[in-house]
């Protein structure tokens, strides 16, 4: 994935700003004389310096984001939210938190707004009985948070190794900012990097689904450099390190509302226990055998792994495969030879270990029904070696 420095996230893209991809070759639209900012707007004094933008709508042709090619807004860092005003928003998100805290039992954890600009959502986030947090660039903002009692840092998670005061966070949430964002890559990596390994976070931007049922071609503005559907969403959120448990439209449709998990890497060292299970069950096996008095089945990608990983190079006598082209040559690193199934006649064992996957049980009759000389078979199963009777 292409990572985006400063200079270039402040500046006009030609590219995805999130994965990286060509726009398709034409912009899906062209407006022109549109209004520059839809914050800090223009007194009379300022009327002769406002003019208009001509606005870029674009396609990624790999990831199907729609954004803007235009450069962000100067005030791109800082929250400005109007929606403060409306008693009902504030009583949905008042529910809202609510019933994310009791979900997730975040009750007494610790949860941090990523731009929380004047505390409007984040007093609310504190009326619950999490522990609220907040980060925002705009010092006149931080300061009108902190005279109201709330916690609240300035900052603006720009670059990856980020770090918050105070972390690791349980919760995070970031309610319609990241469209404003010109590197959301490193802004979302940056909070995961902040998260404690449990860590949920809720994830809000205007619907794009809902322009598009609706033709709501007035919604473009300069503000907003991203239109997330629901799937480009969760693509962007998958990039950068976190798994969506659910996605929904919300607020009249209006929102889409994202609850995401901090994705961690998996744990294999079970791995380890089932590879070691199966040497000590081929070796316990091999010893009932004279040395090289026993041949492989199948010559795939699984027994060339089982013949190295299990060190069983100098005790097998060669690799049985019914595949004309791989007969003839030698297993990879470990260098046995690859012979067709009538060399068991030819040059007898005491016994065929079968790695043939689903094809096992099929190989296993073979050999019983066209190679009685071979007096004993197992077949290595997912679960160990079965000794077929």
């Amino acid at each position: 994935m292409a990572t985006l420095n400063q200079s270039q996230s402040n500046s006009r893209s030609e590219s995805c700003r999130v994965c990286g991809a060509a726009f398709f070759a034409e912009p899906l639209l062209r407006y022109e004389n549109m209004p520059r900012v839809a914050q800090y707007l223009p007194d009379a004094d300022a009327l002769a310096q406002d003019c208009g933008v001509d606005l870029a709508v674009c396609q990624c042709s790999g990831c199907g984001l729609v954004q803007l090619r235009n450069a962000p807004v100067p005030y791109y860092r800082e929250v400005i939210r109007a929606a403060g005003f409306s008693p009902e928003m504030r009583e949905f998100r008042r529910k809202q938190f609510g019933d994310w805290v009791e979900k997730y039992a975040l009750a007494g954890k610790r949860v941090v707004e990523i731009g929380c600009g004047r505390g409007e959502y984040l007093a609310l986030m504190q009326q619950t009985r999490a522990q609220a947090f907040g980060l925002e660039y705009s010092g006149d903002s931080v300061q009108h948070c902190i005279k109201n009692g709330l916690r609240v840092w300035q900052g603006f998670v720009d670059r990856s190794d980020y770090r918050l005061p105070d972390a690791p966070f349980d919760a995070f949430f970031i309610l319609s900012f990241l469209e404003h964002l010109p590197d959301p890559n490193s802004t979302l990596r940056g909070i995961a990097q902040n998260l404690t390994d449990d860590a949920v976070g809720l994830v809000e931007v205007p619907n794009f689904d809902l322009i598009l049922r609706h033709n709501l071609f007035s919604e473009f503005m300069t503000d907003h450099l991203f239109y997330f559907t629901r799937a480009t969403l969760a693509t962007t959120l998958s990039l950068n390190g976190f798994d969506v448990i659910e996605c929904q439209e919300s607020w009249h449709d209006y929102i889409l509302s994202a609850i995401v998990k901090k994705r961690l890497p998996l744990d294999l060292t079970h791995f380890r226990g089932q590879q070691a299970r199966l040497k000590n069950k081929i070796g316990e096996y091999l010893q009932q055998f004279g040395n090289r008095r026993v041949a492989i089945w199948g010559a795939g990608h699984q027994a060339f792994a089982v013949i190295a990983l299990a060190q069983l190079a100098d005790r097998i006598k060669y690799v049985v495969d019914s595949a004309p082209f791989k007969q003839g040559k030698y297993t990879p690193a470990t260098h046995l030879p690859i012979v067709a199934p009538d060399v068991l006649d030819a040059d007898p064992v005491d016994a065929v270990i079968v790695m043939a996957a689903s094809y096992s049980d099929e190989v296993a009759r073979i050999v019983r029904q066209k190679y009685p000389r071979v007096r004993h078979i197992a077949i290595v199963r997912e679960d160990g070696l079965e000794v077929v009777k």
